[in-house]
């Protein structure tokens, strides 16, 4: 007996951003964009549409599949570094638009790595209170936001978006979750992080002219600690689950940059067809990314009952980790 994935669920905005329109934004090509990130394209959040609308949207989708409706709900999480405001958090807002009971919402906020960690707290609440039947594990991110669109280093990167999982307790099933790692390093915060807004450096005229309210980033230090720290961590759950690279039907990292993707797949000897990749079509939604990966091949007819699917991602904090889950 045990906690199932129940229901899966994405939502993108409609408008794309291609590599072409961001040639007539800033000094760039396709060319240079594809072959260094893989990305083609990225979809952009109009200006009135806030990380909890496109949250919703995800968690629409994931609940029809799951057949529950919003009142069933006994727990609400969300991971996001984009949330609405500073408070109230981004869950409850979701709660009170999706027309949700009284039950804990709160927001996880560990950058890319933040779906992995709201499937831990989730998965944890859920074993620990047998109260809790079901609950709404949910990624979102309005990244064109905090992303400074003359900075051709980052402004290439990023896109909109969210992704949703009902969790729900069956005591028919296996447990999905089979072997996790988290970790985090706050010895490398600064190279991947977002200067103003918090209590540190409140908005202020010289935040706002310095642009220190969009993202920076030292790309070369963050790949290599990116894949170094994703393979180990894929390799500790493994050996931890006693399964074996090849037992694995899906590998699921978050969607950064293809190099990296490449680097951990041949870390961990398995071969790129195992390996989802939708990182063309959507550029890097931080949280939202794994729980997009989910949904396109749940929906696709490619996770089978039984299927080991390994997911792993990195981000700001630095957070990384990877989870071992059985479909």
């Amino acid at each position: 007996m045990g906690i199932v994935i129940k229901g899966t669920g994405m939502y993108v905005p409609d408008r794309i951003l291609t590599n072409a329109d961001l040639e007539k934004m800033v000094e760039t090509s396709d060319e240079w964009i594809t072959t260094r990130t893989g990305i083609k394209q990225r979809h952009i959040a109009d200006k009135s549409v806030a990380t909890s609308d496109l949250a919703c949207e995800a968690a629409k989708r994931a609940l029809d599949m799951a057949g529950v409706s919003p009142e069933e709900l006994d727990l609400i999480t969300v991971a996001t570094v984009t949330p609405d405001k500073m408070f109230p958090n981004t869950a409850a807002l979701v709660q009170r638009k999706l027309g949700a009971k009284a039950c804990p919402c709160f927001d996880i906020e560990a950058a890319c790595s933040g779906l992995l960690y709201s499937l831990e707290v989730g998965h944890s609440i859920m074993t620990a209170h047998k109260n809790y039947k079901k609950a709404l594990v949910i990624g979102g991110e309005k990244l064109s936001s905090i992303v400074d669109w003359a900075d051709r280093s980052t402004c290439v990167l990023f896109g909109d978006g969210a992704a949703a999982l009902v969790l729900e307790r069956d005591d028919s099933a296996p447990d999905f979750y089979v072997a996790g790692k988290l970790a985090a390093d706050g010895n490398y915060g600064d190279i991947l992080h977002l200067p103003a807004g918090g209590s540190a450096m409140p908005a202020c005229h010289e935040s706002v002219d310095g642009k220190l309210h969009f993202i920076k980033m030292g790309g070369q230090e963050t790949f290599k600690l990116a894949v170094t720290n994703m393979s180990n961590a894929c390799k500790e759950v493994l050996a931890n689950a006693g399964i074996a690279p090849d037992q694995v039907s899906w590998v699921i990292p978050h969607q950064a940059n293809h190099r990296i993707i490449s680097a951990v797949a041949q870390r961990l000897t398995v071969p790129e067809d195992r390996v989802y990749v939708n990182i063309m079509r959507y550029g890097n939604t931080s949280s939202a990314s794994i729980g997009i990966c989910l949904d396109e091949l749940n929906r696709a007819g490619k996770l089978k009952r039984g299927d080991y699917v390994l997911l792993t991602a990195f981000g700001g904090g630095l957070t990384w980790g990877a989870q071992l889950i059985r479909w």
